[in-house]
């Protein structure tokens, strides 16, 4: 029986603007600034960067490593530039109110604390526990490491947690390794056909499977 409902952040609550935002322009553009560059030769500079780190390590994700790398400051202020780049997914809201009158809702994602902080500014009353893979455990949702100290902190077997997001790996293989319920959100219809059960289109089918029990 799940007692636990999870949550990926970026792509599943929030769309990905922000962030690309804060990457790939507002980073490239601060480094332009300090040192004087074009915009678009800091950004060729920054841009690679980041691939020579890549998504594997922690650092990828680590907004603070950067900035230190880069010889930056005030990344409140880079956030605030794009605050209205944030944009919550139209059912989010009406979903987490539902969910979490019947079951604790957590968050867990790969973001950094300073990110998830941010995004979640007008629904973080839903969420009960917020874990940050690379700030809290200085590793990635591929790793099933990652998923068994959630189920350790929370005191609770991986089946009855249902988590949902929009990764493969990540949000789906992985959890279903060690036993939760894992669902992919795929919102633009790329997945494959097969595990059609446990692949939604928006997270209000994801509520209609979880309260009919279909899973496969």
């Amino acid at each position: 029986m799940v007692k636990i409902v999870s949550f990926d952040l970026e792509g599943t609550l929030v769309d990905m603007t922000f962030s690309d935002k804060v990457w790939n322009e507002g980073i490239p553009a601060l480094y332009a600034q300090k040192t004087g560059l074009k915009f678009e030769e800091a950004k060729r500079i920054v841009l690679n960067e980041y691939m020579k780190v890549g998504e594997e390590r922690i650092e990828w994700y680590d907004i603070r490593y950067w900035f230190n790398k880069f010889g930056l400051s005030d990344i409140e202020g880079l956030f605030n530039r794009y605050r209205d780049k944030v944009y919550i997914y139209p059912e989010v809201k009406n979903v987490l109110d539902f969910l979490s009158r019947k079951f604790t809702l957590i968050l867990t994602s790969n973001s950094a604390k300073e990110f998830i902080e941010f995004l979640t500014k007008e629904i973080r009353e839903y969420f009960k526990h917020i874990f940050s893979a690379t700030s809290d455990f200085k590793i990635t949702k591929k790793k099933p490491e990652f998923y068994r100290k959630i189920c350790e902190i929370l005191n609770v077997e991986p089946w009855e947690i249902a988590h949902i997001g929009d990764r493969w790996i990540d949000d789906f293989e992985v959890p279903r390794k060690i036993g939760i319920k894992a669902y992919f959100l795929d919102r633009f219809g790329k997945a494959s056909s097969l595990n059609k059960f446990s692949i939604v289109k928006d997270l209000s089918e994801f509520v209609s499977k979880i309260l009919k029990g279909e899973y496969e």
